[in-house]
């Protein structure tokens, strides 16, 4: 259980300094953008820089989530404030949402009346913007839990969001350039705007999951149920509950009927045992009770 504690935790420190080093290389990189945007009258970098920003919100707001969780829990918080992290998970997601649609928006103005856009600058700038981009996913993805942490995983795809925009500048501008296509410049701008959406309704699935108290995705809660009901003694397993306060802290609850002879702690050795195997669950919490025992029942 200690070892398990100081892995979380350990991960915990990887994920703050990654969003630290990601946030300075992406707050240097969304003025650059922006100013050059401006410079250059082009929407894709000035979408991409608005991007940056929701993303450097998003990455202060991730950072601060991880500081937030890691308040010792108290007498009405006593889970603590992991949950913290997944809030911040589901807001980033919404700010995705928000940012794609104003690039739709600014990009449908552009079609119908597009303005001269300044390629070969844009393509300077967005190209110094993809290699920003780049360093920041690679320090997150190489420091940080992306897999397993979903505030990790939301703030990761606003990085890789910024890179997909600076890719989109790129090709605006090399198409401008060639073929003085101006409408590309829009037209690169809702694309990525698209692939922003797909990613951010991924990130708000699993938040509102987890909000919800959905079962781990991890978790097969009828195979639970089997293995519980396999074991010497078991009658029943019933009102059992596996949810997720953080990403990498899963909870289970359950009552267990088992017969008069059966040894209850024996059994609940053997129970406790067999969740932290099957399910890496280490925090558990199981009622054992034997005939003659009942209790009202319950809502859920």
């Amino acid at each position: 259980m200690g070892h398990d504690h100081n892995h979380f935790e350990t991960a915990r420190s990887g994920n703050k300094k990654a969003l630290i080093l990601a946030l300075v290389i992406t707050f240097s990189i969304m003025l650059l953008e922006f100013f050059g945007g401006l410079f250059t009258n082009s929407l894709a970098l000035i979408a991409d820089s608005g991007h940056m920003l929701s993303d450097a919100v998003s990455l202060l707001l991730s950072l601060g989530a991880i500081w937030f969780a890691g308040k010792a829990a108290s007498a009405n918080k006593t889970y603590g404030y992991y949950r913290f992290e997944i809030i911040a998970a589901f807001f980033n997601g919404i700010t995705l949402f928000l940012m794609a649609g104003f690039i739709i928006y600014e990009a449908v103005e552009r079609f119908n009346n597009p303005p001269e856009v300044m390629g070969g600058w844009m393509l300077a700038i967005a190209g110094i913007g993809l290699a920003a981009n780049i360093l920041s996913a690679w320090v997150i993805n190489r420091k940080a839990d992306v897999k397993g942490n979903l505030n990790m995983k939301s703030a990761y795809l606003h990085v890789i969001g910024d890179a997909l925009g600076s890719v989109g500048a790129i090709i605006a501008g090399v198409l401008i350039l060639l073929f003085d296509w101006t409408i590309a410049d829009p037209l690169i701008s809702v694309l990525v705007a698209l692939l922003i959406l797909r990613s951010a309704w991924g990130v708000l699935q699993s938040s509102i999951h987890i909000l919800m108290e959905g079962s781990p995705v991890t978790v097969n809660v009828a195979e639970v149920k089997k293995v519980l009901m396999d074991i010497d003694g078991v009658l029943d397993v019933h009102d059992l509950h596996v949810w997720t306060i953080t990403s990498g802290m899963d909870l289970l609850t359950c009552h267990m009927d088992i017969e008069e002879k059966a040894k209850e702690q024996e059994v609940l050795k053997e129970a406790i045992a067999l969740i932290s195997e099957n399910c890496k669950i280490e925090h558990t919490t199981i009622q054992i009770e034997k005939p003659g025992f009942d209790h009202h029942e319950l809502k859920v």
